[in-house]
C-alpha cells in the first residue's frame, strides 16, 4: 500500500537550472572503504509512558499534583536500523534517501562510530568523519575561533589551519560574520561554515547529513565540486539530502532506506525515480534487499 502524503518528509527540490547536467565526473573505484554486515541499531527508552486507549477522568487537582513526576517501570525499544548490509569503495559518493524515521542519520552515526551496533559489524578503512567537526564547534565562540578548533580536531596543526583560513572563509561565503559568535548565524551560514571546515583536508570517509540543503546555487556548485575532489583523491562520501536533484548530481550510487532496511541500492537515476514515484503514491515500497 502506498504511503499517504502526511507520512512523508517534504522533498526540498532545487531548480533544475541551478544544478549541472548529468552526474558526478567518473573516477575509478578502489578497494572497499566501508563494510557494513547485517547491522542492527536499537534505542532503548527507559521509563517510557504506556498510553491507554481508555479515556481518563482525572480531576484538575490530580493533573496538577502529577506534574513533574517521572514515569518508571516501562521502556520502549526503537529498532532504527534492521539488518543493513553493503560495501562502499574508495572513489564512491553514495546518497542515502528515505522518509523521516527511515534510519538514514542513525546509519551514518553508526558508520562514524558515534553509535554502537546492537548486532552486526562495521569495518571502516581510515578515519570516518560525520561532517567532520560538528560535535566540537562552539556556538558562543566566533566563526574564526571555531575554524581553529575544527581544524585541530581534524588533525591539522595550528600553522596549517592559519594557512588555510582564508580558503575556508571564502568557501563558506559568510563575509565579516566569520568574526561573530556562531550563535548569531542563520542555519544556512552555520551549515556552510561546517562544510568548509570539514572538507579543508581530504577525509578518508566523509558523511554529510542534510548539510547541503541550504545555500544558493553557487554554494551548491562549490559543494559538488569539492565532493568530486574528495572522490578523485580516493575518498568515500556519503550524502543525506532532501533534494533528489542534488543527490543525482553529486552521487554515483543511491541507497534507499525504509523502516531501517535497504529497499533499493544502485544507479542514482533509477533509485531516485522509484523513490519519487513512491512519494507520489504511484508505487509501493519495494521489498527489502536480501544479502
Amino acid at each position: 500500500m502506498a504511503a499517504s502524503n502526511e507520512d512523508l518528509e517534504f522533498d526540498v527540490e532545487v531548480d533544475a537550472e541551478d544544478l549541472p547536467q548529468g552526474g558526478p565526473t567518473d573516477s575509478t573505484m578502489g578497494a572497499p572503504s566501508v563494510i557494513v554486515n547485517d547491522l542492527h541499531v536499537k534505542y532503548h527508552v527507559v521509563g517510557a509512558k504506556v498510553r491507554s486507549s481508555a479515556p481518563t477522568k482525572d480531576s484538575f487537582l490530580k493533573k496538577v499534583l502529577r506534574r513533574g513526576k517521572s514515569v518508571a517501570g516501562g521502556h520502549t525499544t526503537v529498532h532504527a536500523v534492521r539488518g543493513v548490509s553493503f560495501v562502499a569503495h574508495h572513489g564512491e559518493s553514495i546518497g542515502i534517501i528515505g522518509t523521516n524515521g527511515s534510519g538514514k542519520s542513525t546509519l551514518l552515526k553508526a558508520v562514524a562510530g558515534l553509535l554502537s551496533p546492537s548486532e552486526g559489524e562495521i569495518y571502516v578503512s581510515g578515519v570516518p568523519s560525520l561532517l567532520g567537526v560538528s560535535a566540537v564547534l562552539m556556538q558562543d565562540l566566533t566563526g574564526e575561533r571555531n575554524v581553529m578548533i575544527g581544524g585541530l580536531a581534524l588533525g591539522l596543526s595550528k600553522d596549517e589551519v592559519n594557512e588555510r583560513f582564508d580558503d575556508i572563509a571564502e568557501f563558506a561565503g559568510i563575509g565579516k560574520a566569520i568574526r561573530l559568535p556562531m550563535k548569531t548565524y542563520s542555519a544556512g551560514m552555520g551549515a556552510r561554515l561546517r562544510f568548509a571546515i570539514s572538507t579543508v583536508s581530504t577525509p578518508d570517509v566523509l558523511m554529510i547529513d542534510e548539510a547541503l540543503a541550504t545555500g544558493d546555487a553557487a554554494f551548491r556548485q562549490k559543494s559538488r565540486d569539492r565532493i568530486d575532489e574528495i572522490r578523485q583523491e580516493a575518498g568515500t562520501v556519503f550524502v543525506v539530502a532532501h533534494s533528489l536533484a542534488s543527490i543525482k548530481a553529486m552521487c554515483t550510487r543511491v541507497i534507499w532506506l525504509d523502516k531501517g532496511q535497504i529497499v533499493m541500492d544502485g544507479d542514482p537515476a533509477k533509485v531516485t525515480r522509484a523513490y519519487r514515484e513512491f512519494t507520489k503514491g504511484e508505487r509501493p515500497v519495494p521489498e527489502p534487499v536480501k544479502k
